[in-house]
């Protein structure tokens, strides 16, 4: 495998205005390159930030999602500039899975790698899916684990699509989220996932959506939130999402307490809709009422 390694973080706009004018690669196959960046700190202010936006209290230790932020732009720089068959804007997150072997904490330093390991086919198109490794200064093993599935649709990709294992999404009254028109700018601000299906009707439209969408990885980590903050050691979070989440909306969040840890479903406000189930494996405390 090929080592590609950044001396800084990407810039999304010069990634994004790449994106539009490239052209994706012919080829049935996926570049087996690993995008690395180094000695990294996390930015204070960024975190304090996603945990005002997503609801996890401001602390020493990083919420479990908060290194998919961090991580996004060498997700985007990998599939802007290895030749990939398929364009990066317009494509859709549609399941993630973190595990963490301890609580990470603010001030530790440590590098950040992202390699592609696959590509399925899907009814609608074709998924890749990405591995990103947090490794701190002074330690061999990972201790932060990332693994993103993304849905490029309209790829024409070889084989038999098969529906992947989905997870359990509780029904039930739950606690209500009022989501505002404008999270996907904001969000966006903070993880850099400007994506034009998130950050304006007007953009959303042109790639099939009647109006804005929330990001995905803000309704995981609200929910995660709701499960009780940080993950404060060991802890493995997975997430399917499901239906578009439309800007503004009126959703609960349902959480039910299983042997090893929560499961939990982000519902419409009639319950009919699924936007996102996940499973958190870890000893955690009641979910906090909004």
């Amino acid at each position: 495998m090929d080592t590609r390694e950044l001396t800084a973080p990407p810039s999304f706009p010069a990634l994004y205005a790449r994106s539009v004018l490239s052209r994706p690669s012919r080829r049935l196959d996926f570049p087996r390159t690993r995008v690395v960046l180094r000695d990294q700190r996390f930015d204070s202010g960024r975190l304090t930030e996603f945990c005002r936006l997503t609801g996890f209290p401001v602390r020493d230790e990083v919420p479990l999602p908060f290194p998919q932020v961090v991580a996004f732009g060498l997700q985007v720089d990998l599939m802007v500039r290895e030749p990939f068959p398929f364009s990066v804007v317009g494509v859709l997150h549609v399941q993630q899975e973190f595990e963490q072997t301890r609580a990470l904490h603010a001030g530790e330093r440590f590098d950040l790698s992202v390699r592609a390991v696959g590509m399925l086919p899907h009814r609608r198109g074709a998924t890749v899916e990405l591995r990103t490794e947090l490794t701190v200064a002074g330690e061999r093993a990972p201790v932060w684990t990332g693994r993103s599935s993304y849905l490029a649709r309209g790829v024409d990709w070889p084989g038999i699509p098969r529906d992947a294992a989905r997870l359990d999404a509780p029904a039930g009254e739950g606690t209500v989220w009022r989501v505002p028109a404008d999270l996907g700018r904001r969000y966006g601000a903070v993880s850099g996932d400007v994506n034009p299906v998130h950050v304006s009707p007007l953009t959303a439209r042109a790639f099939g959506f009647r109006r804005a969408i929330a990001h995905g990885m803000w309704t995981a980590s609200r929910a995660l939130a709701d499960l009780g903050g940080p993950a404060l050691g060991a802890a493995r979070y997975e997430v399917d999402f499901g239906s578009p989440l439309y800007l503004p909306s009126t959703v609960r969040h349902v959480a039910r307490r299983e042997a090893d840890g929560w499961s939990s479903a982000v519902r419409s406000r009639d319950g009919e809709k699924v936007h996102l189930a996940t499973r958190l494996r870890r000893e955690v405390t009641a979910p906090r009422g909004r």
